[in-house]
């Protein structure tokens, strides 16, 4: 064989040994993505626990706080509604809604010295920050798999294999656009 056949053998050859390795890195990307929203739910589904056990020890101690107490049960139910509904914006959504009924229930329970003092409550609260730390850590690792995910869509000339294989991008698990929903929950008395 002459030299200009083996290089253009050599040429096909890394051109597709290139396209497998495109090919693969998005199917690597978006396991990695389906790896971290199942994280992400893992910890919701650890959060959906306490806060029954949350409630009721709080009800022991509050008589008169039933609306705040029933915002965070109806929030938990919308929550655990969306996780499994598949769409994303409304995950995320129900999950602030949620957090910010969460807020508002401990910012409630500055006012109650003996519920603040009660072990198990202490626990359930440090459990329930526990939770919210590694529910971030898991939202941060969610995003940023979808982002490289993203940018190889996005970038030349891996676009090209995954139009070809009509690869998708990934919603990123944010907050929502609504300005009041970035606010710090405020309680008055």
């Amino acid at each position: 064989m002459s030299t200009i056949t083996w290089i253009i053998v050599g040429v096909v050859a890394v051109g597709v040994n290139w396209f497998i390795a495109a090919y693969n890195g998005f199917v690597r990307l978006r396991n990695r993505g389906k790896e971290a929203w199942s994280d992400i739910e893992v910890q919701l589904k650890r959060r959906f626990n306490l806060i029954p056990n949350i409630i009721e020890t709080v009800k022991g101690y509050t008589s008169h706080e039933k609306e705040t107490l029933e915002n965070v049960t109806k929030a938990r139910t919308a929550a655990m509604s969306a996780e499994g509904s598949g769409n994303m914006k409304e995950a995320a959504r129900a999950e602030n809604m949620l957090s910010g009924a969460l807020k508002t229930l401990f910012a409630v329970t500055e006012n109650y010295p003996d519920l603040k003092a009660n072990a198990n409550f202490l626990d359930l609260q440090r459990e329930l920050a526990d939770t919210e730390n590694k529910i971030q850590a898991s939202r941060r690792f969610y995003n940023g798999t979808v982002k490289d995910l993203n940018n190889k869509i996005d970038m030349f000339p891996s676009n090209i294999v995954a139009k070809m294989f009509k690869i998708g991008k990934m919603e990123f698990f944010d907050l929502d656009d609504n300005p009041q929903e970035r606010e710090v929950v405020r309680v008055k008395f």
